[in-house]
């Protein structure tokens, strides 16, 4: 069966050192039409693994594309509702993302998150949250960790935190040719590509490890399972969760994981 999109791309995202450092954490994963998901690898460089910037780079290339594309990233896109009331702001995610990397500039070659978090770059200091909120699909999730709960194994929040500018310089640069789900809208145009959060631990469990590294896992998954979504129809219903008015209109601004029912 024909999907809505022609590729699926699957990133298992890495928050650790600079967005210029090579990192074995980060892996891409590509599935074309009905084929398996192959390992994206780098360009030849100095780098054998691929950095946050380099992705980035990447990833504005491929949506620039007339190729309807799924990219499915597993890092939080944004930050429950709490946040945006302490700290008075316009409940509008392309103004989140101008005001989060003002304070925490982290796509900047050599900035650390961790660099953000001490006060040695940024004024992460005025734009901090608790590792107690959590966005409603972190809730409907189960097991996914706050945004803000950093330090703690299986964290989201150095990706997070690392992540969110790139969505940002993405955005900047693919224009009209992406559309960030569900925070442009819930449905999506057709022939326009897509970039979404997901959770890999949703799916990983139904799809066999084979040779892969835990990274390397998470990126084939994410790939495979929207592939597979998208050919057997199934897709649309996860693209339109079972959610009241109110919630749909919360989870603009704090983002959905692609998945979540």
């Amino acid at each position: 069966m024909a999907g809505i999109f022609n590729r699926y791309i699957g990133i298992d995202y890495s928050g650790a050192q600079t967005p210029t450092a090579s990192l074995k954490g980060l892996r891409v994963y590509l599935a074309q039409g009905d084929t398996p998901p192959v390992e994206v690898l780098p360009p030849p460089g100095p780098r054998k693994y691929w950095t946050r910037k380099g992705v980035a780079h990447w990833l504005v290339e491929r949506l620039s594309e007339y190729a309807p594309t799924l990219v499915g990233i597993d890092h939080g896109f944004s930050f429950p509702l709490r946040y945006f009331e302490a700290h008075e702001l316009e409940p509008s995610w392309p103004t989140f993302l101008d005001d989060f990397q003002r304070h925490w500039p982290t796509d900047e070659d050599n900035t650390y998150v961790q660099f953000v978090r001490d006060g040695v770059a940024g004024d992460g200091a005025s734009r901090m949250g608790n590792s107690r909120w959590r966005r409603l699909t972190e809730e409907r999730a189960g097991a996914a960790k706050s945004v803000f709960h950093f330090d703690v194994q299986g964290q989201a929040a150095k990706s997070t935190h690392a992540g969110i500018p790139w969505l940002r310089f993405i955005r900047l640069r693919a224009g009209n040719k992406v559309h960030f789900w569900p925070f442009d809208g819930w449905d999506i145009p057709e022939g326009r590509s897509v970039v979404s959060e997901v959770y890999p631990a949703l799916w990983s469990r139904g799809y066999a490890r084979e040779e892969r590294a835990g990274d390397q896992h998470d990126a084939y998954c994410i790939a495979a399972w929207l592939s597979r979504q998208d050919r057997e129809g199934d897709l649309d219903a996860f693209l339109n969760p079972s959610l009241t008015t109110a919630e749909k209109t919360a989870a603009q601004v704090e983002g959905w994981i692609l998945g979540v029912a």
